[in-house]
């Protein structure tokens, strides 16, 4: 939970001693100032929940000192309460013109001052929730906006064929079993379901890689870290998932991995997502019986990957273009995906604080390699 911040402001040090007294026990951060020009310059350093603001004072008072801080848009706020010995209307009058949003009398009582005070902060509390889910809000209109641009352009021409193509499928052959089932053998049953499975298997794939693009410009729209998390290189796990995809391919034979055992600061989650993105790549834009070489190993304080293909490569244009959520020669390859895993590899690695890099020559092979900060002992 975090700790509530209070600046006192008050000429008299034995009255900051006063109220520390009568706030013990209460958990609040509390900061002094001797005089108003102290407290207005402390407010960016100490950035305050609320401020205790003595009435008197020589120099600048407590009234001029919260004139200027209810004008400043960053710290109005700020809830204030006035401490003061004052009773005159006039007075008052002249604190809650000047902004104040409550008052305590002198002399100050330990059970009136609480109750102020924590009035003061539930509300400032409140605004600040509001102020969080405004700012969530905004930042996630803003990703959608930025998101359905990405889709109004090459991704729009591609994603009705991506949906359509495996939804299609598991529908004709429903249908079709509907009209025949009668009439088939069970091995023939079994093979259309086996059509059904592929074509549900490639729409949860496609809906997996939306969520995890959405999920990463929501975190990135927020401008946070990825969740920090000491993890074991998991050789095995990659292992078993690589080799199962090149198998389904079947392009076993093709693949070369070498990994090196290492600590790294990304969640696992995340790290299987960058290698088989990229693999997905390599198997799709190279002929089968060439080589893919997949490698994770450890130079000084990095993980070092990579994905070297002799596939068709990449001009730069194209790599330049990466993060448009597009497909590339798409007229002339007819490969299933909508450009989407390259964006998604890099702003994996971007929020983890590392690099990519795309290399190779055009129409004949191309190596994507990223970094990542390794987790120090």
């Amino acid at each position: 939970m975090t700790t509530l911040s209070i600046l006192i402001v008050d000429d008299e040090t034995d009255n900051f001693d006063v109220i520390e007294a009568l706030l013990d026990g209460q958990n609040y951060q509390l900061h002094y100032a001797a005089t108003g020009y102290q407290a207005l310059e402390s407010l960016n350093s100490i950035r305050p929940d609320l401020i205790l603001l003595d009435v008197m004072m020589p120099g600048i008072d407590g009234i001029e000192v919260c004139r200027q801080i209810k004008t400043h848009p960053q710290w109005k706020i700020i809830p204030i309460i006035m401490i003061t010995a004052l009773s005159a209307k006039a007075d008052l009058a002249n604190c809650i013109e000047a902004g104040a949003d409550d008052f305590v009398s002198k002399p100050v009582t330990a059970v009136e001052l609480r109750a102020r005070v924590h009035s003061m902060l539930r509300i400032k509390q409140q605004y600040d929730q509001l102020q969080a889910l405004h700012q969530t809000q905004s930042n996630t209109i803003h990703l959608l906006e930025t998101t359905l641009d990405a889709l109004h352009g090459n991704l729009a021409s591609t994603l009705g064929h991506e949906l359509n193509t495996p939804l299609n499928g598991i529908l004709g052959t429903i249908s079709l079993l509907r009209l025949s089932l009668d009439s088939m053998s069970t091995e023939e049953v079994r093979e259309m379901l086996g059509w059904v499975d592929q074509s549900a298997q490639r729409l949860e794939h496609l809906t997996q890689k939306f969520r995890v693009y959405l999920e990463l410009e929501l975190i990135a729209s927020q401008q946070q870290p990825l969740q920090s998390s000491l993890t074991p290189f998991p050789r095995e796990t990659l292992t078993e998932q690589l080799l199962a995809k090149a198998i389904q391919a079947e392009r076993k034979d093709d693949i070369v991995l070498l990994f090196e055992d290492s600590k790294i600061t990304l969640p696992e989650r995340y790290l299987v997502i960058i290698f088989n993105e990229l693999l997905d790549n390599a198997l799709k834009f190279s002929a089968p019986t060439t080589m893919i070489k997949v490698e994770g190993r450890v130079k000084g304080h990095q993980l070092c990957g990579s994905v070297h293909n002799l596939g068709r490569g990449m001009t730069e244009e194209q790599i330049d273009k990466i993060g448009a959520l597009m497909q590339f020669d798409r007229h002339v390859y007819e490969q299933q995906g909508i450009g989407m895993g390259l964006k998604i590899v890099r702003r994996i690695i971007e929020l983890a604080g590392g690099q990519l890099s795309i290399t190779g020559q055009y129409q004949k092979d191309i190596t994507v390699q990223f970094t990542l900060p390794l987790a120090m002992d």
